[in-house]
């Protein structure tokens, strides 16, 4: 008679982690939606791609960092988050301001379509100097991050390519406290950062000490 087979047991294979499913093609990212797992500065509010030859700068106001800078190729690129409400965005809005107020303090501005959407071409007064810039605007779920790009990416397509890029691998991370509209989304040091001031305090014996430095960023105009 014939016996009865014993079935051999599957062999069981450790789950493969699946890549996150990307809704849109790129950013910028709301941190609660997937994104790429690109190198990041952790900024708290902000967290900004990084890439050879970046540096990163802070814009200070007080004791609050308010924006950050990235410089890039004799470019500079200055970011800043504000909360926005939840069913609308603000872009429209702030540009129509920022129009209102570059041309009333001596400037020019144009609106162009852009690689994000509308955005501004500005001629802005510097003391005796005119300074070309883009004024950039986008939209999030109940945030609105603003960049404004100067320099050399200015008249440099590579140059201003490179600086779009990491604006298109920003990651906001707007919280889930309550904020008003145009409120700055709040940033903070790098925890290494930290610790280096920290520590830096500690051995000077200056508990007081301003760690920050201001990065040279273009006069903000609300």
């Amino acid at each position: 008679m014939f016996g009865r087979r014993r079935h051999a047991e599957p062999e069981k294979t450790a789950p493969v982690a699946e890549e996150p499913v990307l809704a849109r093609e790129s950013g910028p990212w709301d941190a609660d939606e997937p994104h790429p797992g690109t190198e990041r500065v952790d900024l708290g509010g902000l967290r900004l791609p990084i890439g050879p030859g970046f540096e990163i700068q802070l814009n200070v106001a007080g004791d609050q960092i308010v924006g950050a800078v990235v410089l890039a190729e004799e470019s500079a690129l200055q970011v800043h988050a504000f909360a926005a409400p939840k069913r609308s965005g603000i872009w429209e809005e702030v540009r129509a301001e920022l129009s209102r107020e570059l041309t009333a303090a001596g400037g020019t501005c144009e609106q162009r379509e852009g690689p994000f959407g509308p955005e501004l071409a500005a001629e802005v007064k510097q003391d005796d100097a005119v300074q070309p810039v883009r004024f950039i605007g986008v939209d999030g779920p109940r945030w609105f991050l603003r960049a404004v790009i100067s320099g050399r990416a200015i008249a440099d397509p590579d140059a201003a390519k490179t600086l779009e890029d990491v604006v298109r691998d920003i990651v906001v991370v707007r919280g889930d406290q309550p904020m008003a509209p145009k409120e700055p989304i709040e940033l903070r040091l790098p925890a290494e950062a930290r610790q280096a001031v920290e520590q830096q305090a500690a051995e000077e014996d200056a508990p007081s000490l301003n760690p920050f430095e201001r990065g040279p960023e273009i006069s903000e105009i609300r």
